[in-house]
């Protein structure tokens, strides 16, 4: 295998897990009812929508000229994605959301293994891409995974699994 092709291969395999990643969480808050997407387990959780509104947020400021300018963008409000603002909807955070990954997309599917190690800037710390799109794979699983918790905690025995469902692992192996 060549650097070429080993380079390929990771942005292939990064592209493909951060489409992973988005559609598992639309599969989890698909789930929740508007109350639920909205709604915290206690005052110092955060709910579905502010999971969201903060990694569209993150993902905006991350890969916006993704390779030119420092990923912390100085018009990013960072705190203020933690806040959930009166009236907003459902569907005005949808939209956010896919705002968010469009910024992803659209930076990380035209690289090409020539710009792996190139150096960009995260809130003032350099990093190659590899290092840029790890940190943002892991940042979004994280976030990812909460989703997920919330919507399946707040659907309880009427969940519908993700996955292979619980006490089912035979059933699925077979």
């Amino acid at each position: 295998m060549t650097n070429q092709s080993l380079g390929k291969h990771y942005l292939d395999d990064a592209i493909s897990t951060f489409h992973d990643y988005k559609k598992l969480a639309e599969r989890a808050f698909a789930q929740t009812s508007d109350e639920d997407f909205f709604r915290t387990i206690d005052d110092e959780s955060n709910s579905i929508a502010v999971n969201m509104k903060h990694m569209a947020g993150n993902m905006i400021s991350r890969w916006t000229d993704f390779l030119t300018t420092d990923g912390e963008k100085p018009e990013r409000n960072r705190d203020i994605e933690f806040v959930m603002l009166p009236g907003t909807a459902k569907d005005d955070m949808l939209a956010y959301w896919e705002k968010g990954w469009k910024c992803v997309f659209d930076a990380v599917e035209p690289l090409t293994p020539d710009d792996l190690l190139r150096t960009v800037r995260i809130r003032g710390e350099d990093h190659t891409v590899v290092q840029a799109i790890n940190r943002q794979l892991a940042h979004y699983s994280y976030h990812v995974g909460q989703i997920v918790y919330l919507a399946k905690h707040f659907k309880s025995s009427a969940w519908q699994s993700l996955s292979v469902p619980k006490n089912k692992s035979a059933e699925f192996n077979a």
